[in-house]
Formats: structure tokens, C-alpha cells, sequence
């Protein structure tokens, strides 16, 4: 329910992006990330680490939504806050996989972050260095999860996994729309790609709590 919630959240939100009314965005966003947010905090799992380093990472990314869609420009407070969602994350993937194992999962996430920050870095200006920081901290996070998907084939590993490879879309989508050429389709790539990141990322708590339920 609370997933099915969150969808309609986030469908709302992105009507209200486009269509209005302001407020409404005000609402969605962080109820989405919220509802997110209580679907992998509110199962019994046999690996409590894992859980609680999602959660903290859920909850990082909900002050970052906020940042984010305040009037004012927060863009450097939500990247902070987005920053410490990768570290928990990262936390949350080194269960059951060494920090930097399978170093050629890196190679495609490496090659994308690269391109990405070579077409943006003319526009950074003085938020080059804190971008870089970002984009690493997202880099690791990203190969850390398909790593931990190659050495655990459960579902919740894949789940993991996908949901941080979404992440890396939709950070560089936005990123590019930001920096780079804003397009017409910006708010609803970036909003789906991020909301099935941050879903897929929760339900890999749900999906190991209910693995661990089966003899």
C-alpha cells in the first residue's frame, strides 16, 4: 500500500510540475520520498544494518528534496544532503560485498560520469569541486550495488542494484537540464527515473526481509 502510495504521489507531483498548482509540488515531492521512506522502515528484517543504512539514506534524501524544490536557490544544500543519501547507501551495499570488489562493474559508470561532467564543466564554475565530490561519491555507490548484485543473486541485490543505476540517470538528466539545455521532458525523466531509483532501493529491504522469511 504504502508503495502504491508513493506511486500516486509521484504522479501527482508530476502533473503539478507541468500543470500546477505550486503547492501541490510543495506536497508530492516529499510525500513521495516519505511514503518511500516508511515502506522500507516499516518491515522486520534479519539484517538490521542494511535497513537502518537505507532508511538514513532515504531520509538524506528527503531533506535533499526539500532543498531542491524550495523557491530559493539550495542547490549545494541539497547536493550535500544527496551526498550523505550515497554514503548511507554505500553502507547499505558493503553487506556481502567488500567495499571495491568486481572493479570492472566500475568501467561503465566511470565512462558515463565522464562524459557527463566533460559537457557540463564549462557551466560549473565555482561549484566544480563539490559536483566532483558528488558525482564520485554517486560513481561508488552505483558500482558498489551491481557489485554486491554479482556476488548475491537474490532479488533485493538486483533490486538494489537497478535502483542505483537509475539513480545515475536521473542525477545526470538533471544535472544536464541544469547546467547543460533545459528540455520540455526534463521534469518527467528526472521524476520517473528518480522515484523508481528511490523505490527500487526501498523494496530491496522488503524483498530481503521477505527472503529471509522463507525456509
Amino acid at each position: 500500500m504504502l508503495f502504491g502510495a508513493a506511486l500516486a504521489s509521484a504522479l501527482l507531483n508530476l502533473a503539478a510540475e507541468y500543470r500546477g498548482p505550486r503547492w501541490l509540488v510543495y506536497v508530492t515531492k516529499p510525500l513521495t520520498t516519505t511514503l518511500l521512506l516508511l515502506a522500507a522502515a516499516a518491515v522486520h528484517v534479519g539484517d538490521p544494518p542494511y535497513q537502518i543504512a537505507i532508511v538514513a539514506g532515504l531520509a538524506c534524501s528527503l531533506a535533499g528534496d526539500v532543498f531542491l524544490m524550495l523557491p530559493r536557490d539550495h542547490f549545494v544544500a541539497g547536493l550535500a544532503s544527496f551526498l550523505c543519501a550515497h554514503v548511507a547507501y554505500i553502507v547499505a551495499f558493503t553487506r556481502g560485498a567488500a567495499l571495491g570488489a568486481r572493479p570492472l562493474l566500475a568501467i561503465p559508470y566511470a565512462v558515463a560520469a565522464a562524459c557527463v561532467l566533460a559537457l557540463l564543466w564549462p557551466r560549473l564554475g565555482r561549484l566544480r569541486a563539490p559536483v566532483v565530490v558528488y558525482v564520485a561519491a554517486l560513481v561508488m555507490m552505483a558500482w558498489q550495488a551491481a557489485a554486491r548484485a554479482a556476488i548475491d543473486d537474490r532479488r533485493a541485490a538486483y533490486a538494489a542494484a537497478l535502483g542505483a543505476a537509475l539513480f545515475v540517470v536521473s542525477d545526470a538528466m538533471l544535472a544536464i537540464a541544469r547546467f547543460r539545455r533545459p528540455f520540455c521532458a526534463a521534469q518527467a525523466v528526472v521524476m520517473s527515473t528518480y522515484v523508481a531509483a528511490q523505490a527500487l532501493i526501498a523494496y530491496s529491504v522488503v524483498a530481503t526481509a521477505t527472503s529471509m522469511a522463507v525456509p
